[in-house]
């Protein structure tokens, strides 16, 4: 037998799908039988273009990811090199009371 392969369907199809199942004119199962495809499917498309345009109407979708500005990379900097300083610190005071062995 042959490799069988995941069929892929393009963003205009599965919207189209998705906007006709929203409408409700037919059922899932009707719908299904119309584009060859499950019905499990187009419920999910469905699902996810609900959750898209909501949203897209509580300003989510079109706000970019917050990104870390100079100020407060050079803090988390300090913050790494305070963290490392201390554990260094604490590493080299266990060794001497012995609670370790020799450290790297």
């Amino acid at each position: 037998m042959g490799k069988v392969t995941r069929k892929r369907y393009s963003g205009e199809f599965k919207a189209k799908v998705a906007l006709e199942a929203i409408k409700g004119d037919q059922t899932l199962a009707e719908l299904a039988a119309k584009y060859a495809i499950h019905h499990t499917m187009i419920a999910q498309w469905k699902r996810q273009a609900i959750e898209g345009m909501a949203a897209t109407f509580s300003g989510k979708a079109s706000e970019p990811e917050a990104t870390a500005s100079g100020a407060d990379v050079e803090k988390l900097h300090a913050k790494i090199g305070q963290l490392v300083v201390e554990r260094d610190f604490l590493r080299d005071a266990s060794v001497r009371l012995g609670l370790i062995r020799g450290a790297k």
